[in-house]
């Protein structure tokens, strides 16, 4: 794990321990970095309840209940899938707030309209649900790990704004 992805989970963790807060992800092409960077966090027990790998659409709709507009009017990486996938797990585990990634990695499965490093990334809390579409550039894993970062960054970004 990058010293970046290391440091914004240990900040996260302190974060949330701090304000009982509560967190939850639900990553595609992530495939599980978020969640196993804040699990890396001694402590981090008390503050994760749920991450989901949901790398497949039957996943994103049958365990997440992204609906089927998104995923039949839209690559299964838009910005509303994002935004169902961090609901759906905010939903599931009951945390206060939730994480959601989704994307191309690459080097395969863009298109035109959806290049390769295209990830949108969302965060779901009580209050609202927000998502930016990021382009990174890179290979495969310095995509994954540019979206983990971000990730790590959006999360940390509403919990602060939401606290204050």
């Amino acid at each position: 794990m990058n010293e970046k992805i290391d440091f914004l989970a240990k900040k996260l963790v302190t974060l949330c321990k701090e304000n009982k807060i509560k967190v939850s992800t639900a990553e595609s092409c992530t495939g599980g970095m978020i969640s196993a960077a804040i699990t890396s966090v001694s402590g981090s027990s008390s503050v994760i309840e749920l991450g989901v790998c949901s790398y497949s659409n039957r996943i994103k709709s049958e365990i997440l209940g992204v609906s089927d507009e998104p995923l039949a009017q839209f690559p299964h990486h838009s910005k509303r899938c994002a935004e169902e996938m961090a609901s759906g797990a905010k939903r599931l585990s009951g945390a206060d707030y939730a994480v959601s990634t989704t994307g191309v990695a690459g080097p395969t499965g863009d298109s035109p309209a959806h290049p390769v490093g295209e990830v949108f990334i969302a965060v779901c809390s009580e209050k609202s649900v927000i998502s930016e579409r990021f382009l990174f550039e890179g290979n495969r894993g310095e995509v994954r790990e540019k979206a983990c970062e971000a990730a790590l960054e959006q999360l940390i970004s509403v919990i602060e704004k939401e606290l204050h």
